[in-house]
């Protein structure tokens, strides 16, 4: 099952209402086999998937059966995507987790040796965005950069949660651009501070429940066109049953919270053009992230 947060384009961002949740029931695919949606039927009641989750998994069931059976009795519930707004998909999560150096091309492009544990850092929820928003460059830091990612939300509270145990507490899957301020994040040896700019952090542009999703399915970003990023995220080092048991050492891990689980190689902070230049985002560029199984995202730089 795919659910996205959607918003009527006319409504305003303080408008009751303006977005909903609602269950993916259509969807094409592109002449790169990239997924996306086409018919979808909003979750009575429902603002976000954030909000969705937050509900028992039998009221979850319950309301997108109650969805699913009104669009029967009235197609009129059925809305064409195309007349959406791709929306945040999470707006409000309890925590957002990041983990560095989790890909292991990755690692060998920065010159680092594999770590003995995650490099876990966080951001706040001001940085997320829809999946199709445009993205400024800050007028304080030019260097901006792409890392696509497979991200994970959590379905269910956990505290020390067993590896074996991980799958149950997960709710789905869905995609992720850590959009990062390399100027910011080089000043000190704490990355945080180029990670958490307001409105970079891109995910969606759904959530596929976890029977849905392949742990093989390949990642790619591309930029103007060009693939910069193309692993499998089954290469990460540390895996998703790994990293949502040492995470839950430290807190407890609750609905809705997000863990972007790492970038492939292909950073421009690892990459020079023929003049020696770094191939920063800048104001026109194109940022596309796919993940097989996750759909697309498309962000415009501004």
């Amino acid at each position: 099952m795919k659910i996205a947060t959607f918003r009527l384009p006319h409504e305003r961002d303080d408008q009751p209402g303006a977005t909903f949740a609602a269950a993916i029931t259509e969807t094409t695919t592109d002449s790169s086999g990239t997924e996306y949606a086409v018919k979808a039927v909003p979750l009575e009641d429902i603002t976000d998937v954030g909000a969705y989750l937050t509900l028992h998994p039998q009221e979850r069931t319950v309301a997108v059966t109650t969805a699913m059976n009104a669009a029967k009795n009235d197609p009129a519930q059925v809305l064409d995507v195309s007349e959406l707004t791709y929306d945040t998909l999470i707006p409000y999560p309890s925590k957002i987790f990041c983990i560095g150096l989790n890909y292991r091309n990755h690692i060998l492009e920065t010159g680092l040796e594999l770590p003995e544990y995650p490099t876990v850092f966080a951001k706040y929820g001001q940085t997320l965005t829809g999946p199709f928003s445009d993205i400024a460059v800050p007028q304080v830091d030019h260097r901006l950069d792409y890392e696509g990612e497979l991200a994970v939300v959590m379905g269910a509270p956990g505290k020390n949660i067993p590896k074996a145990e991980a799958k149950n507490y997960v709710a789905g899957y869905t995609i992720g651009n850590d959009i990062s301020l390399r100027g910011f994040q080089g000043r000190t040896d704490e990355w945080m501070q180029g990670k958490i700019f307001e409105a970079t952090t891109p995910v969606g542009p759904w959530l596929v429940t976890a029977d849905e999703f392949s742990q093989d399915a390949q990642l790619t970003t591309l930029v103007n066109g060009e693939v910069r990023q193309d692993d499998s995220v089954d290469d990460l080092v540390f895996g998703v049953a790994e990293l949502i048991e040492y995470l839950s050492q430290m807190i407890t891990l609750l609905p809705g919270d997000i863990i972007l689980t790492g970038t492939p190689g292909g950073v421009a902070l690892a990459m020079r053009d023929a003049d020696g230049r770094r191939p920063w985002l800048k104001a026109g560029d194109i940022v596309e992230t796919r993940i097989e199984g996750l759909g697309a995202q498309r962000n415009v730089i501004v």
